[in-house]
């Protein structure tokens, strides 16, 4: 296992930017965890995630995750490649400060416009009133085969 603080080593960027979906976990006030998958984009430093417009069983802007990150903005965000062949597993854990940037802000558009570059989904749902979350990077942990010829069948 490595770890790593500052910048994100190139070789978990890679990785990174060849998973689809990354697992966001974030905790209540009280410690009680939560975690969903998650679709992200990166940009220096910072992961972001898109609050979006599929169905949800209340307001997007009262999701559980937001709601967690504005009483305990502590969070980790994981990525990981499965196989069966377990001598070709591997996983990166960015742990870091989550922020909720409210629509309206230059980060904003620019963090919805890279997620709507990353994810053609996104080019068809009306985003520009939903707020971002935006993880600020201190660390990231890795561990097993990071690399696409490593995973390579």
């Amino acid at each position: 296992m490595t770890g790593t603080a500052g910048p994100l080593p190139p070789q978990a960027r890679r990785f990174i930017e060849g998973r689809r979906v990354a697992h966001l976990a974030t905790a209540d006030a009280a410690g009680v965890p939560q975690v969903v998958p998650v679709c992200f984009a990166l940009s220096g430093a910072t992961a972001y995630i898109a609050i979006d417009a599929k169905p949800k069983r209340g307001p997007a802007t009262g999701l559980k995750r937001l709601r967690n990150i504005a009483a305990n903005p502590a969070v980790a965000l994981v990525f990981d490649h499965y196989e069966e062949d377990w001598t070709r597993l591997g996983w990166v854990m960015l742990r870091g400060r989550a922020e909720i940037l409210p629509p309206g802000s230059a980060e904003h558009a620019a963090a919805q416009a890279a997620l709507k570059a990353r994810y053609t989904q996104y080019a068809a749902m009306a985003l520009g009133d939903l707020p971002v979350i935006a993880i600020r990077i201190a660390a990231a942990r890795s561990w097993g085969r990071l690399t696409d010829e490593e995973q390579a069948a």
